[in-house]
């Protein structure tokens, strides 16, 4: 009994001295970790790095922000201030926050900072596309590009855009079942782009794997700059969609009422001397079609959900399109619906500003400094990524009062929060990189939240809203499901060319 009394101690004895051992191995190699990057500072530089914490080794914080989430960061900027560093995903990187701090990095584009996009990226946009070029040949992709998103070329697209979304919300409301607003909204900005910005037909079985391939290249782009095991395996089934696609494409506006983006990008090119190769116009419409997906699907969905929980707020929009004679007895006015009108509209306005800055679909961007520079009293050192937080910005900015609330009126004249400065708000970016197509996105959510008001009765399917998350882009968790009912019989009957679309088109991500 003695000798088992002296066995059992000695275990225990060398069990405490395993776990002493292995507390004080982590401690010196966390300890080893941290000096690892603050070594990192350039010495050249007297200001001190960004407070933070790196973790623990080869993992840093991923685990935190994986089971905090949004409250990772908001806890580490409480701590730690409106400029931190951290180690997320297997790369250090310097988290920013605030109007002017964000101003300083995206103004400093070329300068202290250049664009930093994973490798997959570059792969599904290719390397001279607008995302991914730099310099001379980003300043001439931008200008060529800036066409497509002109006054002229939007009020091309309006009659167009007006049709999808008339004909989308026929068909949500002719299903007796609610339908999965983030999914379906996912299926009406693809087919905004598809249709309305390329003119192409997307309706077969090479085609539903371009969306499947689209979609996984989606979710890679828009998070953190890591590599996803997929990002590479179906690039040639994306491109050979395309090419199919474009081959297909009447262009130059055979046959057609209006001018598309590929259309215009062609005849830019044919002005300049210069003809656009399959490569390029390939780069170009999966940049488009980048450009109006996901995105735009996020803020259809966070629209519809605010006023779903708004009423008031969209009997205004309501009040606001009778006082401007585009709604009268429950019907659009035919003809009243142009772009100078639907621009002209305030309240609405207010509404889509107040969804983008609540919601704004896209969390930040990340750059990489080309030198060391100065923000709040720290540096940033030469090649460290640098990510700046739009959401952040918009939630502790000092210029928005009550910021959680869903408030329009705060951007209307009378009160106009947003006028200290444009870096407070920013959904869309800033600086040379800011996004072209902010014209385009204003407009659609625009003509949707008109026929929404004008023409459409839905509620909310559930007891409860569902959660909100922002990777990769703002949704509800498990969609938002809202019953639709009759449109106004002043609505054309649904187009036989969308049903058959939306019988062969499958789109993955949301569940219903």
């Amino acid at each position: 009994m003695l000798f088992d009394n002296f066995d059992l101690v000695s275990a225990l004895a060398t069990l405490a001295a395993c776990a002493v051992s292995m507390a004080l191995l982590l401690v010196v190699s966390q300890q080893l970790w941290q000096l690892r990057w603050t070594s990192t500072r350039d010495k050249n530089c007297k200001l001190p790095m960004p407070k933070g914490s790196m973790g623990f080794p080869i993992i840093g914080e991923t685990c935190h922000w994986l089971v905090q989430g949004s409250a990772f960061h908001a806890s580490r900027r409480q701590k730690y201030g409106n400029v931190f560093k951290t180690h997320l995903l297997g790369r250090p990187l310097i988290r920013v926050t605030g109007a002017e701090n964000v101003r300083k990095v995206l103004m400093g584009e070329h300068t202290l900072v250049s664009v930093d996009w994973p490798q997959s990226t570059s792969t599904l946009l290719g390397p001279n596309s607008l995302a991914n070029s730099i310099g001379d040949i980003h300043r001439k992709r931008r200008k060529v590009f800036s066409k497509v998103f002109s006054h002229e070329a939007l009020q091309s697209y309006l009659p167009k855009i007006q049709q999808v979304i008339q004909e989308s919300l026929r068909l949500w409301s002719s299903n007796p079942e609610p339908i999965n607003v983030y999914r379906e909204s996912q299926r009406l900005s693809f087919h905004m782009a598809v249709r309305v910005l390329l003119g192409f037909r997307v309706a077969d079985e090479e085609m539903r794997h371009l969306f499947t391939t689209f979609q996984e290249f989606i979710d890679n782009i828009f998070t953190l700059p890591l590599d996803l095991p997929f990002s590479f395996s179906r690039t040639d089934t994306l491109q050979k969609g395309i090419e199919k696609a474009i081959r297909e494409k009447p262009l130059c506006s055979q046959g057609k009422d209006y001018s598309d983006a590929l259309d215009i990008l062609l005849e830019s090119a044919k002005e300049n001397g210069t003809e656009l190769t399959m490569q390029e116009l390939k780069e170009a419409t999966i940049e488009l079609i980048f450009a109006a997906f996901a995105t735009t699907a996020s803020a259809s969905t966070s629209l519809i959900m605010q006023l779903l929980r708004h009423p008031a707020v969209l009997e205004k929009l309501r009040e606001e399109l009778r006082t401007r004679g585009i709604l009268h007895n429950g019907c659009l006015c035919e003809g009243e619906l142009g772009l100078d009108t639907i621009v002209s509209l305030k309240y609405l306005d207010c509404v889509i500003k107040e969804v983008l800055r609540l919601f704004t679909p896209v969390s930040g961007g990340y750059r990489t400094a080309l030198q060391t520079f100065e923000l709040e009293g720290v540096q940033i050192p030469k090649g460290w990524s640098v990510m700046y937080s739009i959401r952040d910005t918009h939630d502790t900015s000092s210029v928005f009062k009550d910021v959680d609330a869903f408030d329009p009126d705060r951007f209307s004249q009378e009160r106009c929060e947003d006028k200290e400065g444009r870096f407070h708000y920013l959904p869309f970016g800033g600086g040379i990189r800011s996004c072209l197509g902010k014209q385009l996105a204003t407009l659609f959510l625009r003509i949707l939240a008109i026929e929404l008001a004008s023409t459409s009765r839905f509620e909310l399917a559930t007891r409860n809203f569902p959660r909100v998350v922002t990777v990769p882009v703002v949704h509800p968790v498990d969609g938002l499901k809202v019953k639709f009912y009759g449109l106004d019989s002043n609505q054309n009957e649904i187009s036989s060319d969308l049903l058959a679309d939306i019988k062969t088109e499958e789109l993955p991500g949301a569940a219903v």
